[in-house]
């Protein structure tokens, strides 16, 4: 397994109970194929540089797991045909991810 972060741009328009609705799918997503959630941590509503779907504030979240990677295929998959998702950035922060370090 690695070591994963995605930082995901939501809509500002997404109430409270659809950002969550979101990360619950995504969330059962990585588990479903066998990956283990570490963190998931909102950094809440920002100011954008630049204008995304004609939008000039989102909502940042970051999630951090362990994970092989055809299930990062399969979230990257998922987040390109959601609803309320404008941009994401996948990262591999450890080529080995060691559960005595989390």
């Amino acid at each position: 397994m690695r070591h994963y972060e995605t930082l995901l741009l939501l809509s500002p328009e997404l109430a409270a109970e659809a950002r969550k609705e979101v990360l619950d799918a995504l969330t059962g997503i990585i588990e479903r194929e066998n990956g283990k959630m570490l963190l998931t941590d909102e950094w809440g509503m920002r100011d954008l540089a630049y204008q995304v779907n004609k939008q000039s504030r989102g909502f940042y979240v970051r999630l951090e797991y362990a994970a092989i990677g055809n299930c990062v295929a399969e979230l990257e998959r998922n987040i390109r045909i959601m609803d309320g998702i404008f941009k994401f950035i996948t990262v591999k922060l450890n080529d080995e991810f060691k559960p005595e370090e989390a």
